[in-house]
């Protein structure tokens, strides 16, 4: 086990479970779109403004730019949408448990293309995430039909999470450097976000007061150093540490849920499914 890998990854989580909950304040005042708009391009300038100094005489290699790009148009730009719906509709505790699927799509891909051992463990792992995502969905009596349309938003998310981590795993294997391809993939995002915002509402930015563009600018900065400390472990483990690891944050998503929100949402049912996600993780850990 590559100890870098599991702390890149730990504090991955971390900054990915934080970011869920500081988001869910910020969608107070505006929506989804909105403030994707403002925290996406936040992280591309904040790595073009570091950039200098990072990777500075550093060469490109130009074969791994594509890559990066191409993920560029999927994650972050795109999943931040609707990881921020998924929050506004859902709340953080509940969007970032279903974020566990993750694991699933990463695991297998990674399986398939870059040929990492999938033991039965691991396989005991993938099922309990599984169990804990059916917990967590099912609420009788109280989930009705267009309530239960607005899971899929995060189990989207998911799939193009777990799907980006292998693909950002080739890139890296051309140019090892976690900065460069963050930086690469949130240029791109960005001008996905604003181009999708300018054709929904006709402006980049929405009207804001400037305390909530502010938030959201930090949200930004949370998500981009989340994001770069899971490139980071990429390079330094397999997709199979490193992706169940960083899916364990909603494990900062709850407490921090009840003590900067007030509330936990979910109760009884709410702790299973993420001790049953945990589980799962940890199986896919030791495997």
């Amino acid at each position: 086990m590559n100890a870098l890998a599991v702390a890149f990854a730990i504090a991955s989580a971390l900054c990915f479970g934080g970011g869920l909950v500081l988001t869910q304040i910020g969608l107070r005042k505006l929506s989804p779109l909105a403030g994707a708009a403002i925290s996406v391009p936040s992280s591309a300038f904040f790595m073009l403004a570091l950039s200098p100094f990072v990777i500075g005489s550093e060469p490109v290699h130009w074969a791994a730019v594509p890559i990066f790009a191409a993920i560029g148009l999927i994650y972050p730009g795109s999943v931040t949408l609707i990881t921020f719906e998924s929050n506004r509709v859902l709340g953080p505790v509940i969007a970032g448990t279903l974020g566990n699927l993750a694991p699933l799509f990463a695991v297998g891909l990674a399986f398939v293309l870059l040929g990492e051992p999938l033991r039965p463990a691991q396989l005991a792992g993938l099922v309990v995430v599984v169990a804990g995502v059916a917990v967590l969905s099912s609420r009788p009596g109280e989930m009705t039909l267009w309530r239960s349309w607005y899971l899929l938003l995060p189990i989207a998310g998911a799939v193009l999470r777990g799907t980006i981590q292998p693909a950002m795993k080739l890139g890296l294997a051309v140019w090892p450097s976690p900065f460069a391809a963050s930086l690469v993939s949130y240029i791109v995002s960005a001008l996905v976000v604003l181009s999708a915002a300018r054709l929904r509402t006709g402006r980049l930015v929405a009207e804001a007061p400037q305390r909530t563009r502010l938030w959201f600018v930090g949200v930004g900065i949370v998500n981009c150093m989340a994001v770069l400390l899971l490139y980071a472990a990429l390079t330094k483990g397999p997709v199979t540490l490193v992706s169940p690891l960083v899916a364990t944050y909603p494990l900062v998503t709850v407490p921090l849920s009840a003590l900067v929100l007030g509330k936990s949402e979910g109760g009884t049912r709410l702790l299973v499914a993420v001790a049953l996600t945990v589980a799962g993780v940890v199986l896919l850990i030791v495997g």
